[in-house]
């Protein structure tokens, strides 16, 4: 990296706040960012690729943006950078500015390593350069093992916090954490609770027992969270308080972070976490039911809304500096709500309309309280087709994938049942009050108003995303799609009609009282049609 980068461009900062009393009326949120340099970790997961191209492309002053990356499964870093910017969410860009792609510089290193695997010139570079820095990165897997989710979620974190110490003109931390740190609680404010335990004693633990041991401590040590996962967010948090010192740090809380509602692609989406696996496998036919309470409240927030408050809150930090850390609860649940049951209606109706290329069965979803129930039906629904497929695969010669694809899915729906069955209360107190703060154009161009999501819209377009991004199908294949679809629905009635009659023939032929009954029916019909023509010419 070059040594002749400097910190002089966040002074105009200093000298705006000697002119004027609310730095926040003068300084919008580009003009914030023009000359400074950004630190990201997570830049290659989700919500970093959509927050770097943010700000490259409504920030177009800043100077560079310096990208944690670790070589990947062979990949070097240079190459993984250069798959993402070719990718469709730099579209925008490389067509008006390719040449701002070019602040994008990778910094090698790994959240998992001490001081994060970053050398000791690249550290005095970040020291000497940064001035805001953006944490996400983060293992997101539900069920990851403790060691690996402390390592990269505590660990990490801890790490990154005493790189930003060194930074001589840090003026914003923001820490990515969940709004389910605290999932335990069922009304949850914009503040750090005490976690059950010491995070440097947890991080002791880890350290110093053996894997396996630990395995099984797991369940005693999260206790009412449901994973790693919303266990480790929780002592993150508590561990910044007590680790960040006079550090500007503020924490955004996302819920679940779905595709995104407008920019700078809608419905973009590059993952199979949270429900996407699931809602797309109830969109090619092979999912149809869910333990799931149809009336809660489904807590979904679009990545690009979370990704504007961030750039937002980072903006507000630095010009406020107010005492201690904000938080921000970054959810819809209490102010654009949707409930599990309307949600999943929706989706389903929209890949009816636009379906998915190779649909084995007409789209039907179930959402079941009843844990007996839905095993049946999963046993009858999901298993029994998936060896039916998998066994005429192999008379064909090919690869049986259904079984597999099951167990996957089965242990997908696991890891959400507990959100799917609870619901919470997340106030948004700081987030209103940030969003008072901004201009009216920065309203616009960095929106995170929640109320403003239409949801039919919303997850007609998250349907059209998750089939173009993620099953990778060309839109010019939707009316083959929909003639297929016609045919499904057909099918899919003729079905029920064929298993109601069987069931009902194998009724009559164990119930004498059926038979007769069904036998008075028919002779009622029959009346029917017999006085029908009299009662027309009378």
């Amino acid at each position: 990296m070059s040594d002749c980068e400097d910190s002089s461009s966040p002074n105009k900062l200093t000298a705006l706040r000697d002119k004027k009393d609310s730095v926040a009326d003068v300084i919008s949120i580009p003009q914030f960012y023009d000359g400074r340099s950004i630190f990201i970790t997570g830049g290659t997961g989700f919500m970093g690729k959509v927050l770097v191209e943010k700000l490259l492309r409504s920030c177009p002053g800043i100077k560079n943006i310096y990208l944690l990356i670790r070589p990947k499964r062979g990949q070097e870093i240079n190459s993984r950078l250069s798959e993402i910017i070719n990718g469709p969410l730099f579209d925008k860009l490389r067509k008006e500015r390719p040449n701002d792609l070019n602040k994008i510089i990778p910094i090698h290193g790994d959240i998992t390593s001490e001081e994060l695997g970053i050398s000791e010139a690249d550290q005095a570079l970040l020291s000497r350069t940064v001035s805001v820095v953006f944490h996400s990165a983060a293992t997101v897997k539900f069920d990851e093992k403790l060691k690996l989710s402390v390592t990269i979620n505590m660990l990490g974190t801890k790490r990154l916090v005493q790189l930003c110490q060194r930074m001589i003109s840090l003026d914003a931390l923001v820490h990515v954490s969940t709004a389910y740190c605290n999932c335990d609680r069922y009304d949850v404010g914009e503040t750090i609770y005490s976690p059950p335990y010491s995070p440097d004693d947890i991080i002791s633990l880890v350290q110093w027992l053996p894997e396996d041991l630990l395995d099984k401590l797991t369940p005693s040590l999260i206790g009412n969270r449901p994973n790693t996962y919303t266990f480790t967010k929780a002592l993150a948090e508590s561990m910044l308080l007590k680790e960040a010192g006079n550090l500007p740090v503020a924490i955004v809380r996302p819920s679940i972070v779905l595709a995104s509602v407008n920019e700078p692609l809608r419905g973009w989406v590059d993952n199979w976490n949270g429900p996407t696996g699931i809602v797309s496998a109830v969109g090619k036919g092979i999912f149809h039911t869910i333990m799931c309470n149809e009336e809660s409240v489904a807590d979904f927030i679009p990545v690009d809304m979370v990704i504007n408050l961030m750039v937002a809150a980072a903006w507000k930090r630095a010009l406020t500096k107010p005492a201690g850390m904000t938080i921000y609860n970054c959810c819809t649940g209490e102010v654009k709500p949707i409930t599990w049951g309307r949600l999943v209606s929706l989706a389903i109706e929209k890949m009816r309309i636009h379906p998915l290329e190779g649909t084995f069965w007409y789209p039907t979803g179930n959402l079941r309280r009843n844990r007996f129930l839905n095993a049946i039906h999963s046993v009858l629904a999901h298993y029994i087709p998936a060896y039916i497929l998998d066994i005429l695969a192999r008379m064909a010669g090919k690869k049986p994938i259904m079984i597999k694809v099951q167990d996957k899915l089965a242990k997908s729906v696991q890891c959400l049942e507990y959100f799917t069955t609870h619901q919470w209360k997340f106030h948004g107190d700081n987030v209103v009050a940030l969003l008072d703060a901004l201009t009216q154009d920065d309203r616009q161009n960095f929106q995170f108003d929640v109320r403003t999501i239409q949801w039919e819209d919303y997850v007609e377009n998250y349907v059209l995303g998750f089939r173009q991004f993620l099953f990778k199908m060309n839109p010019s294949s939707l009316e083959a799609s929909r003639r297929r679809m016609t045919k499904l629905k057909i099918l899919h009635q003729i079905t029920k009609l064929l298993t109601v009659f069987f069931f009902w023939r194998f009724l009559m032929s164990r119930s004498k009282k059926l038979r007769d009954l069904w036998s008075r029916f028919l002779g009622l019909i029959a009346s029917m049609f017999k006085y029908l023509p009299m009662a027309i010419t009378a």
